[in-house]
């Protein structure tokens, strides 16, 4: 019988199962992370501007405000196209919540893509390493934003953003580490899931989010 691979993009529970079964074979620590987590669903919203300026809205900051300060951030006239965005004051974008930093680094990404310099059509045809590289020459995208546009915009299955918090807390625990793993030390951890680092970092999200909700583990 013939094996159907499903679409690489990370857009489907069977994708994304399609990848932990591949996951758990390279690293069979992760069967008991898996049976803890549960089904694990997409994260997918639109790419491009709107994607990025989505991406920044949830940087250091927790997922409920994320939401919150998008939600009367997406009701600005103009605020999801760059040629429009650039029209907006900052005092009514911070008015919608976002940081002076956040205001900034949104504007910059306009401009960049009006003047033709970043396109979002063309990251897409690049390897992961690349497009990080692609993205976070521009100012105001740093390594955790590049890599967590690449997945809930692009679909890409082959990133994990070492740098989230969460994901840093969720390996140690879920890998009874007796430290919580550095940035490097996770990069170093991550390589070995390749190529299924995406779904890794779903799964370890989603495995955070079953300790804090089902046992209220202050992680």
């Amino acid at each position: 019988m013939t094996t159907i691979v499903p679409s690489p993009r990370l857009d489907s529970v069977e994708v994304i199962a399609f990848h932990l079964d591949g996951l758990v074979k390279i690293d069979p620590r992760l069967v008991p992370v898996r049976a803890r987590a549960g089904v694990v669903l997409p994260r997918t919203t639109t790419p491009g501007f709107a994607g990025i300026a989505k991406v920044i809205t949830g940087q250091q900051v927790s997922v409920a405000s994320a939401r919150a300060i998008w939600s009367r951030f997406e009701q600005l006239p103009g605020a999801l196209d760059p040629a429009s965005y650039l029209q907006l004051s900052e005092e009514t974008v911070r008015g919608a919540g976002f940081s002076g930093s956040k205001f900034r680094a949104v504007r910059v990404i306009a401009e960049a893509m009006v003047a033709g310099e970043l396109d979002f059509d063309h990251l897409e045809t690049l390897p992961a390493r690349e497009a990080v590289a692609y993205l976070t020459a521009h100012k105001g995208i740093g390594p955790w934003t590049a890599e967590v546009y690449l997945m809930f915009c692009a679909g890409h299955p082959d990133v994990f953003p070492a740098g989230d918090l969460a994901l840093l807390k969720s390996v140690q625990h879920g890998l009874a580490l007796d430290a919580r793993p550095t940035i490097k030390d996770m990069i170093g951890l991550a390589a070995a899931w390749t190529p299924h680092r995406s779904a890794a970092a779903l799964l370890f999200w989603r495995y955070f989010a079953a300790l804090r909700d089902q046992e209220g583990i202050a992680l």
